[in-house]
């Protein structure tokens, strides 16, 4: 699915950002540990993440632990560092033979050690990808960020206008999202990207994310390619008087 056309431009979302949600209530309707769906939500990541690629995406942010969620039972906790161990340990080779780069964002000084060394080896190694951007927000907050980019503001003694700004942020250099998806049937940010989703379109899914396909990944594109971005100006079609 590469997109329509439209007044000579592939619509396609060049940015897609995603917040995986709902893998421990997809667990629990199975009656099984919240370990369970960490892992199917893992699975369907990997997944995703290639037909997002290979659909035409370029940049792909997917919220994969925000910094409150650090507050969540150390069981819970262990078990998703081990499967960042796992993430990190055994597909970086898959990126680097696809050409995508890694770049993580969130507040490292919140993980383990080698969690952050792991982190640090994959971003140096697949450096050189030029066939997208995989970002994954990893003990992440947006208020967080936000709050640590105007601290360093003042730290140099400046003003900002927006486009500065924006540069004090982790995702520097990266163009803010086109689409966010949120899938766990909760229609909020929680805490995502609050800054960069400022004109950002925003689709919602009932389905908790182990179940969200790449059918249904492609039905939240098709929606995004229906929807008219005018970012508060008049498109010409709005200015015709009937």
């Amino acid at each position: 699915m590469k997109g329509r056309k439209a007044r000579g431009q592939i619509l396609y979302p060049r940015h897609i950002a995603v917040i995986m949600d709902g893998n421990g209530r997809w667990a629990k309707k199975r009656l099984l540990p919240r370990g369970a769906g960490h892992r199917a939500g893992l699975k369907r990541m990997l997944e995703l993440t290639e037909h997002a690629f290979l659909s035409g995406a370029r940049y792909l942010t997917l919220y994969a632990l925000s910094a409150e969620n650090l507050q969540r039972p150390k069981e819970e906790l262990d078990g998703l560092y081990a499967l960042f161990r796992d993430y990190f340990s055994g597909n970086v080779s898959t990126l680097i033979k696809k050409g995508i780069r890694l770049k993580v964002i969130g507040d490292m000084s919140l993980l383990p050690p080698d969690i952050v060394e792991l982190i640090a080896n994959g971003e140096r190694e697949t450096a050189a990808g030029k066939g997208g951007l995989l970002i994954l927000a990893i003990a992440y907050g947006a208020r967080q960020e936000i709050v640590a980019a105007v601290n360093r503001a003042v730290s140099a003694g400046r003003a900002v206008d927006e486009a500065q700004f924006s540069s004090l942020l982790k995702t520097d250099g990266v163009p803010d999202p086109d689409l966010l998806i949120r899938t766990g049937k909760e229609q909020r940010l929680s805490n995502f990207l609050l800054w960069q989703s400022a004109y950002t379109e925003l689709y919602f899914s009932d389905k908790m994310f182990p179940d969200f396909t790449s059918a249904d990944f492609d039905r939240a594109v098709s929606d995004f390619l229906e929807r008219d971005r005018r970012y508060g100006k008049l498109t010409p079609e709005s200015e015709v008087i009937i």
